[in-house]
């Protein structure tokens, strides 16, 4: 196996809406929710071959969040957090994954609340 670092492609501040939250209020309402994504890849054969092919697309993986995310009902930013992580692991070239989510306006007197998690393929 090869043990040199994998590369790393940040896909920062997706904004969008879902039902996240334990309050009646946000269970009603969807709260906005900012996503950030680190996609961990051997960008390597991408660099050489100048091929979209060899690399992480990332259009189609903002796309698939946004599919999981924006009809959800979670109770946690956590399970949130998880099922997206899932989602972009499932995307060929994806090895590891690190997720941030906000919660903006979430806690009074704070700007936002976020969660973050980092998952690795085939580690449960």
């Amino acid at each position: 196996m090869d043990d040199r670092p994998l590369d790393r492609i940040h896909v920062r501040q997706i904004r969008t809406r879902c039902i996240v939250g334990i309050n009646p209020d946000e269970r009603r309402n969807q709260q906005d929710v900012e996503i950030d994504l680190t996609l961990f890849a051997d960008l390597r054969k991408a660099g050489r071959t100048d091929d979209i092919a060899d690399t992480v697309d990332y259009k189609a993986v903002k796309k698939a969040v946004l599919a999981v995310v924006e009809p959800s009902s979670f109770f946690l930013v956590e399970k949130l957090a998880e099922r997206i992580a899932e989602t972009c692991l499932a995307h060929d070239g994806v090895q590891k994954v690190r997720v941030t989510v906000s919660k903006p306006g979430a806690l009074r007197f704070a700007r936002t609340v976020a969660v973050e998690i980092e998952r690795t393929r085939g580690q449960t």
